[in-house]
Parts: C-alpha cells; structure tokens; sequence
C-alpha cells in the first residue's frame, strides 16, 4: 500500500493548465492528498462533443475521485504504487518532476548494462550477426540471440507500465517528464492523460533483421503511449519526442541506424473513442499507427474510431498518423516540416481506413512536393477538404494524384464528423497551435 502523508509542505502548484493551492508531498511512496475544487485541471473532464472519445458516454477519467485515491508521484515505483493501490477506482495521479522507467526501486536510473543477461553484450552481438559472416538470409538465431530476447524481456518489465480504468493522469506544473516508460492503456476504459512530456522510451536491445528491406534493418519496441483495445480515451496537452537521443544521433551498424526508437504513441488492437487533442509530437519517424495490422480486422472493424485537433506534428517523418479500419477525425492540426529534416508523408490511407482530414495547416520549406503528404497503402477513400498549405488553399486528393499517378486515391470517406466544438479557420491554426499545444500551455 502506498504510504500516507509524511512530510507535508504547503505551496502553490501551477499544475499545466490551470493554477491551484494544495498540499505537496515528496512520499517514499505515492501519497494521498486533500481533494482540490472540482474546477481543477486534474478534476476536468473531456467537453460534450469533443471527438470521439465524447461519445457514448463521454471520458471523464478520474475526475470522481475520493480524497483517499488523489496521489502525487516522483518516480515509477510511486506511479505503479498509486495505480495498483487504486485499481479500477477513480484516481487522479499527479506526476511532479522526471519519472523514469529504466529505473530501480529508489528511482535511480539505470543504464542498458543493468538488463544485460545470457552473456549478451552489443559487442558480442554484433561479431555474431555480421552480415560478412552471418549472411543476409536468415534473421539472427543461436546463443547471442537467445541473450538478446532473454535481455529485452528483463527490460520491459521496467519500461512497460500498465495504466488502469478511471484514470487521470496528470502533469504538475510546466516539467512533469516521463522518461524511458512505455505508458500501456491496454484493454481497460476511460483515463485521461494530460500535460506530460514523454521522452526517449528507447528499446536497449534491437533485433537485427537482415530480411528487412532491401539492406536489412534494426527493429526496436516501445512507445511512448499505447491505446489496446481500450475506450473513451483522452490524450491532450502533452508533448512527445525523443529527447536528447534522436534517432540522427545514433551510430549505424551493418550499413544503417541503430534504430532504438519505436511508435511515438499509437492506438491499437480494438481500441475505440479517443480524443488526441493539443498535444505536440516531434523529431521522429514513425510517429502514429491508428490500426497495427492489416489481418487486424476482426478486432478493428467498426472500432479504431479517433479525433485528431490543434496537434503539432514537428518534423516527423511518417505516420503522422498511418489510418488502418478506422473512422478518424482529423482537423486543425498543423504539420510543420522544416528545412533539413527526414519526411517521408503524413497520412497514410491503410486497409479499409475512413479517414476525413479538414481545416489543417501544413508548413513547409520551399521546393517541397506536397503531393507526398498524403501516401497510398491501400483501396480506401478518403475526404480532404479546406486544407492549407504555405497559406494556399490545397486539394491534397488532387495534388497527390496528379504526383503519384500511380497510386490514385478516391475522395469521399462516406461520414461526416459531427463531435466536433469549435473549428477554427486553418489560416488561424498554425499560431493557436504555437501558443496553445503541448505540455505546460494552458488547457
């Protein structure tokens, strides 16, 4: 159980998006503290007809919370702590400061080493899958493979830590980071995530695949946040990235990058009603999956329904956000891509998707070909309508399928988004996005 109160110090907390006085504990395990006003950011729940995550009964987290399950935490034992002290009960869960997730039980990080086993080290690992000797024709197996599973599995009992239902899970101030964790909304219903930097949750064991593509690839786990088969989910005012180890930075071996990076956060495996809004998302590639699988129909069909809005898409490379089965709103969003980055596109229409993509802002330097923003994986209409480019009025349908004549799209999605409040003029949106979205901006 976690602990109650110790050592209680009063101080005003600005908590994100709204300012308040409580009292702050520093706990050897997440503490209890007294119940703030319900005009609260951590007592908020998701408007009347904001996104899907509005339907059917709305998200509102764990705005019900009773006074005995209002938690402060400083690191991932206290965060596991406050989640399994309160299970399925409304809770709220205020991070203050870095938690990490490759952490040991006083919340120290740890390095790769710590998870090491079997006698694996990259060194080692790297000898016996050397594609001068190992070849190009089989993925690696054997001892030093068996200690690199064996190692990854030590790992994501640390990085993957599993949120419950009636959750609100909330930054304190303008820091509040998490790092190195993979947060798994998985297979439970209405939890609210709010005004959080997530950072660098980066896989210490990559497989190396020579199959891969043309030259082979290194193939990583972990997001930053995973939606499993979970509903009436709302994700706003946070912020995603890499952190200070960027994919760019990392060494290559066998010819290409030692890619320890996953998803940014992904939506997934039956998931349905989520709200992504205010959120900025930044410096990666393979950034959103709405829908992991194309044989994922049988969990995906008639779910996988997602509102995007006022999101940063920063210098992203892909997925921003891949479609799959999947009803999605996608408006007033801006995608900015700046001169010298790695893009690839930005939506991908994918398997028996339905995406309506309207009234968003795209920024990009000169020279480039806005015919990529959209890219074609499979049949599947979609409608996009009253988007901006550079200022200028686009028809991405058009634009896309007079460039890639190739892979023609069909427009019309076949439904018109109706949970929607307020949609501002695209023209508007790169600067109330600037001002508004991400971490520690009012919300």
């Amino acid at each position: 159980m976690p602990a109650r109160t110790n050592h209680v110090r009063a101080a005003a907390v600005v908590l994100g998006c709204a300012s308040l006085a409580l009292a702050v504990t520093v706990p050897a395990q997440a503490a209890h503290h007294p119940k703030p006003s319900h005009k609260s950011a951590d007592r908020a729940v998701l408007p009347a007809g904001d996104g899907w995550a509005s339907a059917d009964g709305s998200t509102t987290g764990g705005s019900a919370a009773t006074p005995d399950h209002v938690y402060t935490v400083t690191n991932r034992a206290e965060l596991i702590a406050a989640f399994e002290d309160a299970g399925d009960a409304p809770k709220i869960v205020r991070v203050v400061g870095t938690v990490h997730g490759n952490a040991d039980a006083e919340g120290r990080p740890l390095d790769c080493s710590a998870y090491e086993t079997g006698g694996y080290t990259l060194e080692k690992y790297l000898e016996a899958y050397d594609p001068a000797t190992w070849g190009t024709e089989e993925v690696p197996s054997g001892p030093l493979e068996d200690a690199r599973a064996a190692s990854a599995v030590a790992q994501s009992k640390a990085v993957n830590v599993k949120v419950p239902s009636n959750t609100t899970l909330i930054g304190v101030g303008d820091d509040a980071t998490v790092i190195g964790a993979s947060l798994q909304i998985r297979g439970v219903s209405n939890v609210i995530v709010r005004n959080l930097s997530f950072e660098d949750t980066y896989d210490c064991f990559p497989q190396w695949d020579p199959t891969d593509g043309a030259t082979g690839a290194w193939n990583s786990e972990y997001d930053n946040l995973v939606v499993y088969g979970s509903t009436h989910v709302w994700v706003d005012h946070n912020t995603f990235s890499d952190g200070d180890r960027p994919d760019s930075a990392q060494p290559k071996y066998f010819g290409e990058i030692y890619q320890q990076h996953d998803g940014l956060f992904d939506i997934v495996r039956g998931a349905d009603l989520v709200t992504v809004s205010w959120n900025v998302l930044k410096n990666h590639d393979k950034t959103m999956l709405i829908g992991n699988s194309d044989s994922a129909g049988a969990d995906d069909r008639g779910k996988l329904r997602v509102t995007l809005h006022h999101n940063l898409f920063q210098d992203v490379k892909e997925r921003a956000p891949r479609v799959r089965f999947g009803q999605v709103d996608s408006y007033n969003n801006h995608f900015v891509v700046t001169p010298g980055s790695a893009y690839g596109y930005t939506y991908g229409i994918g398997i028996e998707s339905r995406l309506v993509a309207e009234h968003n802002a795209f920024t990009v330097p000169k020279g480039f070909d806005a015919a990529t923003i959209l890219k074609k994986w499979k049949e599947a209409p979609l409608t996009a309508a009253d988007n901006y480019v550079n200022g200028r009025k686009t028809d991405l349908i058009a634009v896309h399928n007079a460039g890639v004549p190739a892979e023609q799209l069909a427009s019309g999605a076949g439904w018109t988004p109706t949970l929607r409040t307020k949609v501002d003029r695209p023209q508007a949106v790169p600067a109330l996005v600037r001002n508004g979205a991400g971490a520690g901006n009012h919300c």
